[in-house]
């Protein structure tokens, strides 16, 4: 009797070991302060739901078929001729189909509702986009090991800081300087990838002030684990004095500043650009921040009129 009580005890205490220890963690996916994070943490828990309908019941009935036909109970009915029951295969069979068949239909109205390429209708749930507001755009360099971030329409540039107003739509621009990263910011949205010569898409919005981690989430190399940057989430005042401070205190970020910033390093301090090429964007994604280069969507041009007999233009 003590035996089985202290084999109980063990088993209970392992069971709740985990809930135990995330008790204490800060769990930002499942609280975020971005109303697309809000989104994908509520599609988490409705298909971990759906699914603990079926893992549940099998786990009991797991223990319950082991404790009930176990050696020492003769109580239990032995049929060895049993091999089918109609009504137990429309269990088995039917119910993870009808589960199945839901999670897929969330999947598909998800998989739509939350592209990261789709503009956003709403700010949150109770919410929706005021007429005529203008998403502020970004855009992301993933460098090595460090992020540029350049504000064009505000003519201003940050090194391992992102700032943006809350209740503001964002429009992140993303790509890369050599190798693939992915741009993650848990509290606002899931994480894009960040490529070389090419260029991705985040449309999100911050609905609370704070300071947020954001990071690559995907190995780039030796300066990795240090690949880190913080997000403000601010008021629209606050944020205005944020751009008033980096445009008096900034540099200027040019061609040349950009060369000799984009080579390897690792822990980079937080830099403020007070004014930023206009087309420094263009050529990083076209690869052509060098002026002796080509840019990739030129010789594209050049080689789509080429095959339609076209003459190439030269420049």
């Amino acid at each position: 009797m003590v035996s089985q009580k202290i084999r109980r005890g063990l088993i209970l205490g392992l069971t709740l070991l985990p809930a135990a220890l995330l008790a204490g963690c800060n769990m930002v996916v499942m609280h975020p302060s971005g109303d697309i994070a809000d989104q994908q943490g509520h599609l988490i828990v409705v298909s971990t739901l759906l699914m603990l309908l079926i893992i549940i019941p099998v786990i009991v009935l797991i223990i319950v078929f082991a404790w009930r036909y176990r050696k020492n109970n003769t109580a239990a009915a032995y049929e060895p001729d049993w091999d089918h029951s109609t009504q137990l295969e429309l269990v088995i069979w039917g119910a993870p189909l009808l589960i199945i068949i839901a999670l897929g239909l969330i999947t598909w109205i998800s998989t739509h509702t939350l592209d990261p390429y789709r503009p956003l209708s709403r700010l949150d749930a109770q919410r929706p986009i005021p007429a005529g507001t203008k998403p502020m755009t970004v855009e992301v360099v993933a460098l090595d090991w460090k992020w540029l971030f350049i504000y064009p329409d505000l003519g201003i540039a940050t090194v391992n800081e992102l700032a943006a107003p809350i209740d503001v739509p964002i429009h992140f621009k993303i790509t890369a300087s050599s190798v693939m990263n992915s741009f993650y910011i848990p509290a606002l949205a899931g994480q894009i990838y960040a490529m070389p010569g090419m260029q991705t898409s985040l449309n999100a919005v911050i609905n609370r002030p704070g300071e947020f981690e954001g990071f690559s989430a995907n190995y780039s190399g030796a300066g990795f684990s240090d690949m880190r940057f913080k997000f403000h989430g601010m008021t629209p005042e606050n944020f205005e004095r944020w751009v008033q401070a980096t445009k008096t205190g900034g540099g200027a970020l040019k061609r040349a500043e950009y060369v000799q910033l984009e080579k390897p390093s690792q822990r980079e301090p937080v830099r403020h650009y007070g004014s930023v090429d206009a087309d420094l964007y263009h050529a990083i994604v076209n690869r052509c921040v060098d002026p002796a280069q080509a840019c990739m969507d030129k010789l594209m041009m050049t080689d789509t009129n080429v095959k339609v007999g076209q003459p190439a233009k030269h420049e």
